[in-house]
């Protein structure tokens, strides 16, 4: 920036000020973001200079103060889970932050400056991000926007799956897997609020507390028992209704025997393996099971819309209040010059709950607010 405006020095008057100010007016229209050139490991997430999103008709573009990450993006910084067509090939499904600029045709009554959450299909690792205003939600006020960056996709991955998917009703068992992850955490306190038993399964003692003390009834040590024995001995050997399972392959032949008749397994990940051999079929059968399978990234914007509604309605108003029924669980925060540390932390599984991203730093953001004041 510097060795641009030197050169302008050499212009005089009216060019000069032109110069300087298209200069000025270029830069501020530029952001940092996350780029990945090749795919690959973590070393592969590079911090640049891009340009800025404009936001179009009906969107709002949003000054992103924190995102946070998802397993999707470890799979998309590998190639192996590219982007919707026409959506932003930079990774991050969620962000916090202050609306900066209204699109035209805008009527969610959104004014700048306001605090907003928003699910994203991509764009989150990033200075600024459009999105769609179907696709905003309010931060509660108790709130911290570090806190609201760990709710958007985990929270509404989590309640599309037991409302939109398994249909789960009050004094249904579910079992979660992963139950210390962002979705697992989320999970464990939705199905709570609905009436519905929780039960996990963790690979770590400090995990299962974890669950346990967010309002899991059981919680089982996969790495260490069968938790369809578990689940067994709970339910005194009915079942559970629901199972939410990232795992996918390797946990086939539990999870069916974990079901209850009539019960409803809800498959959206794969982590454990995408292939199945024995059985599966048969088994399932004999117990009249429904294997259903979702993903949301790719879900239309209507869907999307619908999703954040009606979670914006249920669910929302219980972050706040007092006491707040609802938290969202956060691991550990990191600087967005440090992202690639951040991606080293979940592909270990060293996180309980959400890792954040701070794009603007607690202590900057403080300064900036008390300038703003005075």
């Amino acid at each position: 920036m510097h060795h641009i405006l030197h050169t302008g020095r050499f212009l005089c008057g009216n060019n000069y000020q032109t110069a300087r100010h298209k200069c000025c007016s270029s830069f501020a229209k530029m952001m940092r973001a996350v780029c990945v050139d090749v795919p690959g490991g973590p070393e592969n997430l590079l911090l640049r200079t891009v340009s800025r999103p404009q936001p179009k008709g009906g969107e709002v573009l949003i000054k992103v103060h924190a995102t946070a990450l998802n397993r999707a993006d470890l799979l998309q910084r590998r190639g192996l889970y590219p982007p919707p067509p026409g959506e932003s090939d930079i990774i991050g499904l969620e962000v916090a932050g202050t609306v900066d600029t209204l699109g035209l045709g805008v009527k969610g009554g959104w004014k700048p400056d306001d605090r907003v959450m928003a699910l994203l299909s991509g764009g989150g690792y990033a200075e600024y991000v459009s999105v769609p205003e179907e696709l905003l939600m309010p931060i509660p006020p108790n709130l911290t926007l570090c806190q609201a960056a760990a709710i958007p996709e985990a929270w509404l991955t989590a309640f599309q799956l037991l409302v939109f998917i398994a249909q789960v009703k009050e004094g249904e068992v579910v079992l979660a897997h992963a139950g210390a992850s962002g979705v697992g955490t989320a999970a464990v306190q939705l199905v709570r609020l609905f009436g519905a038993v929780p039960v996990v399964t963790a690979g770590s003692p400090e995990k299962l507390k974890i669950a346990e003390s967010l309002g899991a009834a059981a919680a089982f040590n996969y790495k260490e028992e069968s938790f369809a024995q578990g689940v067994h001995d709970f339910t005194g050997g009915k079942g559970a209704n629901v199972i939410l399972d990232c795992i996918g392959g390797c946990n086939w032949e539990q999870n069916v025997s974990s079901l209850a008749t009539d019960g409803r397994w809800v498959l959206y990940g794969t982590m454990g393996g995408r292939a199945v051999e024995g059985d599966l079929l048969g088994k399932l059968l004999s117990k009249r099971g429904h294997l259903l399978c979702s993903l949301l990234r790719s879900r239309s914007l209507q869907y999307k819309a619908d999703l954040v509604k009606a979670f914006s309605l249920r669910v929302l108003p219980c972050f706040s209040g007092q006491p707040a029924s609802l938290r969202p669980v956060i691991d550990s925060t990191f600087n967005l010059e440090d992202i690639a540390e951040a991606h080293r932390h979940m592909e270990a599984n060293k996180n309980t709950g959400k890792i954040v991203i701070n794009v603007i730093p607690p202590n900057q953001e403080t300064r900036r607010l008390t300038a703003a004041v005075i």
